[in-house]
């Protein structure tokens, strides 16, 4: 990271006084709560659009399909020829409509048209006759069956009509969604700025994967990690790099954080109470309004969340695995209700299951487990959690498919007993 001067213009330090650990629940509204909304809106090519967020409705420009249209190969009929005529019924083929080209008659009592799969149907029939149900003989159409009228027909309209609303303000664009967007005939679209998240490590310790470790070294894993949720939240991580345990450095990292005008700043590291947890008296002395620095959670209790101007701030525990669970609970949809995203504060990111183990009593801090779960026949899944649940165990944490959320002070659990778990393997 290029060295930036600190901010000149601080200010007084903000006061620090202790707190009490909020709640997992608490903490998740404050920091969710605490960003100004709407977000600046800008237009993209349909085609650069999946995974980012509508900004405003959007309504379909034209109806689909725009005209009766077959639904299967075979041959455009009079439903009434074939019910009032004696048989055989044999029919005069008198043209072809394929999709792209329409026959361009009006089909008259006793003719039919050959037809294809989303060709327009002619006008004066309003059946279509598959072709495994017709013989030809003489360059005549026999039919063989006598289909109920309206058969294989797709009417005009019947997807969608012009005018009408198909998708909402907030809603992540899909691959399916942009095939609807298109379909409607819609080459660009209003989506929500994406918000750009600012990364920063912390710690002497630390250097890059690849590099050369000192004797007391480890490689930074976090901030690969952090970007990745914040890339699948729809957000664009920005590399601040690693910031040693000292004033100055850290002082440079929040300097870049704001020339680079990031709207969330995830500082990795340093934010406990240690003599060389620096974190959270730099913020303070950058001049961010503290919220918070404790949470009653278990990995994760040290994390701070404050807001520095315009710029949220999230220090996150050093310890990978309480780096990733929090960034799963705060900085994921912290990231996404910037990124414009609809009905995030409301949503509960869990679901129920069942314990396939007895546990144990939990004291006063929610805990998420490592865990995996497997699909039962009640449909339940069923969810045994790890024996180790370090908070430095990364193999521990990629080989779990969820987490096992145990409320604070819950009683001991039998197996069988219902549980709620978040999953990870979405």
């Amino acid at each position: 990271m290029n060295a930036v001067a600190p901010h000149k213009n601080a200010g007084p330090v903000k006061t620090d006084q202790p707190k009490p650990a909020l709640s997992v629940a608490e903490a998740r509204r404050t920091i969710l709560t605490s960003v100004a909304l709407p977000r600046a809106v800008e237009t993209v090519a349909l085609a650069e659009a999946h995974g980012r967020t509508l900004a405003a409705p959007l309504a379909a420009k034209r109806t689909q399909p725009p005209f009766a249209a077959s639904a299967m190969d075979g041959y455009a009929i009079r439903a009434d020829d074939l019910h009032s005529a004696r048989a055989p019924v044999k029919l005069t083929l008198i043209g072809e409509s394929a999709a792209g080209h329409g026959f361009a008659g009006t089909v008259g009592p006793m003719e039919t048209v050959r037809i294809f799969t989303g060709a327009p149907v002619p006008e004066g029939t309003d059946t279509i006759l598959i072709q495994e149900l017709v013989t030809i003989e003489d360059g005549l159409i026999l039919p063989q069956k006598t289909p109920p009228r309206g058969r294989y027909i797709r009417e005009a309209g019947l997807d969608f009509q012009e005018g009408e609303i198909l998708l909402p303000e907030g809603r992540r664009l899909s691959a399916a969604d942009l095939a609807l967007a298109a379909a409607m005939n819609h080459a660009v679209v209003p989506v929500t700025k994406q918000p750009r998240v600012g990364i920063l490590a912390t710690g002497d310790e630390l250097v890059r994967p690849g590099e050369a470790l000192g004797p007391s070294q480890i490689v930074s894993s976090n901030s690969y990690a952090i970007a990745a949720q914040v890339r699948a939240a729809g957000g664009l991580p920005v590399d601040l790099g690693i910031a040693g345990d000292n004033a100055i450095a850290l002082a440079q990292g929040i300097a870049a954080a704001r020339m680079l005008k990031v709207d969330v700043l995830v500082i990795s590291g340093g934010v406990s109470v240690g003599d060389y947890d620096l974190v959270r008296k730099a913020l303070l002395q950058e001049g961010m309004e503290l919220s918070f620095w404790r949470i009653a959670m278990r990995p994760g209790r040290p994390l701070i969340h404050g807001m520095l101007g315009d710029m949220a701030i999230l220090g996150l525990p050093g310890n990978p695995v309480a780096a990733l669970v929090c960034g799963l609970l705060f900085l994921t949809p912290l990231v996404r209700i910037l990124d414009g995203e609809a009905g995030v504060l409301e949503a509960d990111p869990s679901e129920p299951a069942l314990l396939a183990e007895a546990l144990p009593e939990n004291d006063a801090r929610e805990d998420f487990l490592r865990a995996t779960y497997v699909r039962t026949d009640n449909g339940l899944p069923s969810v045994t959690p790890f024996a180790a649940q370090d908070s430095s165990l990364l193999h521990v944490m990629a080989e779990a498919n969820c987490l096992l959320i145990r409320p604070p002070h819950a009683p001991t659990a039998s197996a069988g007993d219902p549980c709620r778990i978040i999953r990870l393997d979405r």
